[in-house]
Parts: C-alpha cells; structure tokens; sequence
C-alpha cells in the first residue's frame, strides 16, 4: 500500500532543485575533473555524455518510477514493488550504502571546511607546491580538527534534515542550488580570462578519438552512475516526496542535464587553470586539495577565489550529504516508526561514529587495515565497487522484466496525461543494455579486465 499522505515537495522549482543536488556533489566538481583528466580530455567528455543519456536517465528515471509508486522510503519502497519477495534486499542494500557513504564522504566534505578557514584566515598564501601536499598531509592525519570538522558538516545536515521535507530539504535546496550555479558561472568566467586558458579549453572540448579506448568508456559509465548518485537510494527517496502532477520523464531529464552541466562547468574552471600554470591535468585526485590552491596564490584576489571555490565545494558535498541522510532517517523513521527528531539523531550519531574512525584511518589508524584497505578506503571500495553496481543492475533487472509494463507506463505518464514518446526506447535500455552496462563497470571496478589484460 502506498502513503497519499506522504510529505510533498511543494512546487516544481522544489522538486527539480532538490533533484539536482542530490545528484550534484564531489563527484561532479573533485571527481569528474581528474577522472577526465586522466582519460583523455574531451574523448572522456564525450563518451561520458553519451553514457550519461543512454544508461544513467534511464536508470535515474527508473528510481524516479519506483518512488513515487511507492510513495515509501527506500526499503519499503521495494517491499511494494516486488512484496513477499527477496527483490527487497536491493531497497535495504541501497539504505544501508548510503548511510556507510555517509560515514566516509562526511570527512571529505568536512575538508571543505578547513579550506574554508584557511582561506579566510590567510593561512594557504605563500606556499610552495610541496608545502601545500605537506599541508595537506599534515591535516588530514591529525585528530582533533579533521573531526571537528566533520562532526560540524554532520551538523549541519542534520539541522537541515530535522527541519522536514519542506522547510528543510526543499527550502535549503532553493537557497543552495541557484548559489552553486552563481558561483560557478563566476569562476568559469575568472578561469578563462587566464593566459593560455585556451589550451585547457581545448583540451576539454577538442576531442582525439585515438584516445577512446574500452578502459575510457568503462571509467566513463562509471562516472556517469556516480555522478548521477543512482543506486544509493537518494533519488528513490526524494521521489518519494514528488506530487502525483510531476512529469518523471521531464524531471530526470532535467536533472540530468543540470547535473552533466554542473561537471562540464567544474572543468571550465579547473582545465584552464591547470594549463595556464603548467600543471599536469591528470593530476589525480589531489587537484583540489593541493594543486588549485597554490593555483589560486598566483592569480589577483587569490585569497577571496580559494574561499569562493571551497564555498562552492562545501555546498556541492551538503546537498549530496542532505540526500544521503534523508535516504537512512526515512527508513528509521517509517520502518521503525520513529519521531523525525529522533530517527535523525540516531543516524547522525552513527555517522559520526563512522566518521570518526574514517577520519582517523588517515593518521593515527592508517596502520590498522581489514582486506589490506583503511577503514576509509573500505568503505569506499564496498559502497562504490560493490554495493553501488550491484544495486543499481538488480534494480533494472527487476524493473525491466519483473514489473509489468502497463504499471510502468502509467506512472510514467501519469496515468495517460502525459505523452512518453520514448517509452519503447527506455524500456529496452532498461531490460538490456542497462544490466550489462553495470555489469560491466561492476566487473572493471573489481579490477577483472586489467587481471585478464595482465
């Protein structure tokens, strides 16, 4: 049985921008810049659009479907699709991935905030390219103040969260989203007044076919999935509260297309910088934390751009950490019939207890290790190379050949208002190409074709 008297969005801006930002997080502005920069540029770009529109809409439209159906967290959202069955472990898989993202992904946010500090204290001028690794290095293996940090993002997630689907999620959502895109249209438009900006223009947008080749296009439907946050129950969830009026097929859509662009910014602000400088653009994933700030002591008002472009981090990591909460407090809240209040400060104090030993794994537990990976590291390597793959594939394979179509249809058009001219097509990616296309990053992320290739 579904809830009709679920929590509601409360407009089409509301439910469009919450959308948005639970899609929009670190993958798009600290992942996707050194993944395309490992990859070859704009080739990567392009194979990971395609990969975008193909494979993740369908599978985002699908999350859409189910929640809304259901009308239910993400847990008893599968109880209603397939009930008395086993199918409802992938709703339970998707619960608890991201609450142990959750536990990980808050020390990286809580990073955010230290740059923050540092950049309003002036404490990141007149550093060297070696200062600022040891800087670096320093700080995220020390005790208290990686802690602190983390546990005031928990914080402020939290306040967001017990303030309810409307005047939480959805308000914040409003406020945070248009001042996200603001700052990056900002810093794109510093970014390419840079001398030689053109070269990391180029490099971004000028593809060389020579360098697709299968371990591009695999790394591409990765971070496609990734960046689109399906498979961890987020969309499920806040799909959950769109009203029985919202255009599914539109809305995901919609997002996909402000979250790709949300990426392709980030690498208009990063790529000619990198260039301008000479800095290699595959610099990995420390082009945020080390490399752009010593980008940023270089050029005029550097100070006030490294505090602008962590703010724009910190409110990329919230809006991700908002939906990755509310995913794990509605399912304490309904399944468990808690309080709001309540549900919320039980995950929160489980996230910090995560958080707490995620953080410490950098420093004084690095040595303690379980499958030869830190308590950080194993968190991510389980949630992204096994959870995340395997839930999302479970996922199309059971709405692909276990709903029935009608079913499928009808929420899709709400019922026949609405027309869904490509519903043949998104079936058929659905039922076919989606499974194996997961299946195949599922066994890449696994490391199975470099040990076949090896």
């Amino acid at each position: 049985m579904t809830n009709p008297n679920r929590a509601t969005f409360g407009s089409k801006l509301g439910v469009i921008l919450a959308s948005v930002g639970s899609a929009v997080g670190l993958g798009n502005i600290w992942r996707f810049p050194y993944e395309t920069g490992q990859n070859g540029g704009a080739a990567f770009l392009l194979v990971y659009f395609i990969c975008v529109l193909v494979l993740g809409l369908p599978v985002m439209l699908t999350e859409f479907f189910i929640g809304r159906h259901s009308r239910k967290n993400t847990a008893g959202a599968f109880d209603t699709i397939a009930p008395g069955s086993k199918w409802n472990l992938i709703g339970y898989n998707g619960v608890l991935v991201a609450f142990l993202i959750l536990g990980f992904y808050s020390v990286v946010a809580g990073w955010t905030l230290e740059y923050i500090y540092q950049s309003v204290t002036g404490s990141l001028a007149g550093k060297t390219a070696e200062q600022f690794a040891e800087g670096f290095n320093l700080f995220n293996s020390g005790v208290f103040r990686p802690i602190l940090w983390t546990f005031v993002f928990i914080g402020l997630t939290h306040f967001i969260i017990v303030s309810g689907v409307k005047s939480g999620i959805e308000r914040s959502s409003k406020i945070m989203m248009p001042l996200l895109f603001l700052i990056l249209v900002g810093l794109c438009i510093r970014s390419v007044t840079l001398p030689g900006a053109s070269k990391g223009l180029l490099f971004l947008f000028r593809p060389d076919f020579s360098k697709i080749t299968s371990s591009v296009v695999l790394s591409s439907m990765g971070q496609a999935f990734f960046s689109l946050s399906v498979g961890m129950g987020c969309l499920v969830t806040y799909a959950s509260y769109f009203g029985k009026n919202t255009n599914l097929p539109k809305t995901a859509l919609t997002v996909t297309l402000l979250d790709t662009l949300v990426a392709i910014l980030a690498g208009v602000i990063i790529f000619p910088a990198v260039f301008s400088f000479g800095i290699r653009p595959s610099a990995g994933p420390e082009l945020v934390f080390i490399t752009l700030p010593n980008v940023f002591q270089h050029l005029p008002w550097g100070a006030l751009l490294s505090f602008v472009f962590f703010v724009l981090l910190a409110i990329a990591a919230l809006t991700s950490t908002i939906s990755l909460h509310e995913v794990a407090t509605a399912y304490v809240l309904e399944e468990h019939h808690f309080t709001r209040k309540r549900a919320a400060i039980l995950v929160s104090l489980g996230v910090m207890a995560l958080g707490t030993i995620s953080s410490l794994s950098f420093g004084v537990l690095k040595n303690f290790t379980l499958f030869g990976l830190t308590f950080f590291n194993l968190l991510d390597y389980v949630t992204a190379k096994l959870m995340l793959p395997f839930g999302g594939m479970l996922t199309c394979i059971l709405v692909g050949w276990r709903v029935d179509r009608k079913i499928l249809k009808a929420e899709l058009t709400n019922h026949g208002t609405l027309p869904f001219y490509f519903f043949n097509v998104y079936a058929f990616l659905l039922k076919y190409l989606a499974p194996v296309a997961i299946g195949l990053i599922f066994l890449n992320e696994l490391g199975l074709f470099r040990w076949l290739a090896g």
